[in-house]
């Protein structure tokens, strides 16, 4: 009897391992994977870009997207009712928003998730020519990639910030790509001229604008003109306030004249300087105004008061430094300083309201300042002075001290001997 059982046990468990090794084999097979690594060369490649892919770290599989039975072998029993097979490219948007566009669905991997990626599409210049039938344009696969995609928040993702500008380049810099559009493409170029570049590349500033910050993503379009200075002022809201309440704001809407892109241009945008005030050669005032008209005046009046301040700010600090290299203690001075540099940024700031008595208010603030470091940079160098003459007095005066006393050693010593 203990015998029949132990048979049956050993049955049992063989019949238990077989069934567990025969459901993990199920659970393992991929049919689409190993049919396409069989095929070699792109097909091989398409599987191993896949093993990096954001929705493959989710759990997802070909056949999530692509339909069909990866369980079955036989190819005509994989590719079952449900085998979608490779979107055609006018399809691709409605392909990808299948689960993108269903929030019951994404909820499950990432409930912030934006689900109306679809709808902005249709509304952007992309969309609006795909529609056309212009299967040129970027579809999702050409901004995200197609089995390598990665989270945005991945270095290597293409919509990764310090990406972005090359991803939207590839088309937008292609001369011939784009020569059917009649639109510019020296936008990349231009862009790493950029003080935005700069930051960004350099820098590393991920906060940094970049193409979709100015244009918008999955509804990319041409910002109007109406609309440029409220897209600067996402990140330049100050200077922006302030060109609203200026005599240019209502000039500028009359004309049509985009306000920031006026005098900083778009892609192009390099660091302001104050040689783009005022009625010099590099002036952007005198784009607009003639000589010997009011405003005229007012941007050569600008000018002078902020080179006049600045001029003051660099006598102080090289009085400052010339006085910290003679020994004396300027660190107070040299903080009083930091205020009149800070008067010297809201001064320059203010020039977005063109107010010539707001401008001058701040500057006069900031000289006074500026003078009474001036003043305690000259004391210093006093105090340096004092101290170089008081040095001197008092080594001379050991010397004679101690040419008396060898003097005086001397006679002593010529008594004794005698």
């Amino acid at each position: 009897m203990l015998r029949a059982n132990n048979i049956i046990c050993s049955i049992s468990l063989v019949i238990l391992v077989t069934l567990f090794f025969h459901a993990d084999l199920n659970a393992q097979t991929n049919s689409c994977v190993d049919c396409h690594k069989e095929l070699g060369d792109e097909f091989q490649e398409l599987v191993e870009s896949f093993e990096g892919d954001i929705h493959q770290q989710f759990g997802l599989s070909c056949a999530d997207c692509h339909g069909g039975n990866p369980s079955e072998e036989d190819i005509d029993l994989a590719k079952d009712e449900s085998f979608k097979g490779i979107p055609e490219r006018s399809k691709i948007p409605e392909f990808c928003a299948s689960c993108h566009s269903d929030s019951s669905y994404m909820r499950r991997f990432n409930p912030s998730l934006r689900v109306d990626q679809e709808d902005m599409y249709w509304t952007s210049e992309h969309g609006q020519l795909l529609k056309k039938g212009d299967t040129k344009v970027a579809v999702c696969t050409d901004c995200h990639n197609t089995h390598r995609i990665q989270a945005a928040t991945h270095p290597k993702s293409w919509t990764f910030p310090w990406n972005i500008p090359q991803m939207c380049g590839r088309c937008h810099s292609d001369q011939n790509y784009m020569k059917d559009y009649r639109i510019s493409t020296t936008q990349w170029d231009d862009y790493k001229e950029s003080v935005h570049a700069h930051a960004l590349f350099e820098k590393k500033d991920l906060s940094a604008p970049v193409c979709n910050d100015c244009h918008g993503n999955h509804g990319a379009i041409p910002p109007e003109v109406t609309s440029i200075a409220y897209i600067c002022h996402q990140c330049h809201p100050s200077a922006g306030d302030l060109f609203s309440l200026s005599p240019h704001k209502t000039v500028f809407d009359e004309l049509e004249i985009s306000e920031c892109e006026a005098c900083h241009g778009n892609h192009k945008i390099l660091p302001p300087t104050d040689e783009m005030l005022g009625t010099g050669e590099k002036a952007v005032c005198i784009q607009c105004h003639e000589p010997d008209t009011s405003p005229y005046q007012i941007a050569f009046r600008i000018k002078e008061k902020l080179d006049g301040f600045i001029e003051k700010i660099d006598i102080a600090g090289n009085l400052l430094e010339q006085a910290d290299r003679e020994g004396v203690d300027v660190s107070e001075p040299k903080f009083r300083l930091t205020e009149a540099n800070t008067a010297l940024i809201f001064a320059r700031n203010l020039i977005h309201s063109f107010s010539l008595v707001e401008i001058e208010e701040k500057v006069n603030e900031g000289e006074k300042v500026a003078d009474e470091v001036i003043q305690a940079g000259e004391a210093a160098l006093r105090e340096a002075k004092f101290r170089k003459t008081g040095l001197i007095i008092a080594t001379a005066f050991i010397f004679l001290l101690a040419m008396a006393l060898y003097l005086k050693i001397r006679q002593i010593d010529k008594k004794t001997s005698v």
